[in-house]
């Protein structure tokens, strides 16, 4: 007879599923603060080039915190993959 995999296995397993699902979910919601950003850029600055640095500056700033949430919840799943291993 087989056994199933262990009950920490499916936990991670599981961990993992729920971590995917949340940057998902956080991916979707920094897209649509992007969109509204912009949205609002457009109509409160003048001039392309003045809206275009706004934007850019955004963007950039919009990038670093995501990687900086990535690396974030990297850490948090090697922390834990460390803990389930052991």
């Amino acid at each position: 007879m087989t056994q199933g995999p262990p009950k920490t296995e499916s936990r991670w397993a599981e961990l993992s599923d729920d971590v995917l699902e949340s940057l998902e979910a956080g991916r979707k919601r920094g897209i649509d603060a992007v969109r509204k950003f912009v949205d609002e850029v457009s109509t409160t600055v003048e001039g392309e080039s003045q809206r275009k640095s706004v934007i850019d500056a955004a963007l950039e700033l919009a990038e670093e915190l995501a990687t900086t949430r990535i690396e974030f919840v990297r850490g948090v799943v090697r922390s834990a993959g460390q803990v389930v291993g052991k």
